[in-house]
């Protein structure tokens, strides 16, 4: 497993929440902390979190130990510039990584098991982009070899990785489904806390 490092992107300004939503409340921990408490069931030692708008702010309240926080000062350029910033730092580590799982920080109902199984199409053929399914597109959680680091480096916008999962015959997915919903209104916060009170 350590040679999988986990990316998870946070750097965004919450416009639409108008409060960092990184550190908005389910249950007792904050959104961010229930995104890395799963990433580190993954990976423990090999979690990667990038921030950027809040950084300040979010360090002082998340003290999540095995985590390696990455300030994105370019955060405002998009998504991309988040995983195009983390990968670059991944190659500047020590550690000698086959592939990047790349997670959102505000989809915190993605469930471990999901992951895993990722993870293990992954490991049948490393070549793969390991996608997950929207139905309509591809979208993250999304493993890339390394292979396509160089790629996800030259990134930009706030599109993320989309073009390269979607305009890609070299892409599998899961059949298995999770729940993707991501957190981005006070409206959204509420509808999946209700969600998980039933």
């Amino acid at each position: 497993m350590i040679d999988i490092a986990i990316l998870v992107l946070a750097a965004g300004e919450s416009s639409r929440m108008k409060t960092p939503k990184q550190l908005v409340k389910i249950g007792v921990n904050f959104l961010l902390e229930t995104v890395l408490s799963k990433a580190k069931a993954i990976n423990i030692n090999h979690v990667y979190c990038i921030l950027g708008a809040n950084h300040l702010l979010i360090r002082r309240e998340i003290s999540s130990a095995n985590i390696h926080f990455i300030h994105n000062s370019n955060f405002k350029e998009g998504l991309s510039s988040s995983i195009a910033y983390g990968v670059s730092h991944l190659k500047t580590t020590k550690n000698s990584y086959d592939a990047v799982l790349v997670l959102l920080g505000d989809q915190p109902a993605i469930e471990k098991t999901y992951l895993n199984e990722m993870i293990a199409l992954f490991n049948e053929d490393r070549s793969k982009i390991i996608a997950s399914n929207y139905g309509k597109k591809l979208g993250v959680p999304a493993i890339f070899p390394k292979s396509y680091f160089s790629n996800l480096q030259k990134m930009s916008g706030d599109i993320g990785a989309k073009d390269i999962l979607n305009n890609n015959s070299n892409v599998v997915y899961l059949t298995k489904q999770t729940n993707f919903i991501d957190i981005d209104t006070a409206e959204d916060l509420q509808n999946f806390k209700n969600s998980i009170l039933k």
